[in-house]
């Protein structure tokens, strides 16, 4: 089953393509691989985020970067920073930590992944990338504690959803 969840989401991502107006924005590449991604965010008017990525690499990389998406999309940064951390503790777990899947949704998928360190940096590459993305934007250290600061607030109060890939 988590082997489906992880090919629809490659085969059928959610949330891929570029936002109008990014606050942040990063590119991270796995060297190990070759696989890669650019993690956009911004802020919708309510204050929830907005997240568009663009990459290219493993079924793995690409699945993850849509689970973060789906799951993160929509919610507040307070809301949202608990289910990257969740997610980080999975893949830092090497199998040992199980999932939540209230918390997680689909990214409970990838508590087999945690056990292939080697594939552990394929799952948290476009995870990572939001961190990045998150602190550019003015988010600060991008965790639950963290406010938004007042120039993001400003400029994401008209942020606009994302164009075609």
């Amino acid at each position: 089953m988590y082997q489906e969840i992880i090919l629809d989401h490659y085969k059928h991502p959610r949330g891929a393509g570029v936002l109008d107006r990014p606050l942040g924005e990063a590119h991270h590449v796995n060297p190990t691989c070759g696989d890669e991604v650019t993690v956009q965010i911004g802020l919708d008017p309510s204050g929830g985020l907005l997240i568009g990525y663009l990459g290219q690499g493993c079924s793995i990389s690409q699945a993850s970067a849509s689970v973060m998406a789906e799951a993160l999309t929509g919610r507040t940064p307070a809301d949202a920073w608990p289910i990257r951390e969740a997610f980080l503790e999975l893949m830092h777990g090497r199998g040992t930590v199980e999932p939540d899947e209230e918390i997680l949704g689909d990214g409970v998928a990838f508590a087999g992944v945690a056990k292939y360190p080697a594939r552990v940096k394929c799952a948290l590459l476009a995870w990572m990338a939001l961190q990045d993305a998150a602190i550019k934007a003015g988010l600060a250290g991008a965790g639950p504690e963290d406010t938004i600061s007042e120039d993001a607030q400003a400029d994401g109060g008209d942020e606009e959803g994302r164009a075609a890939p």
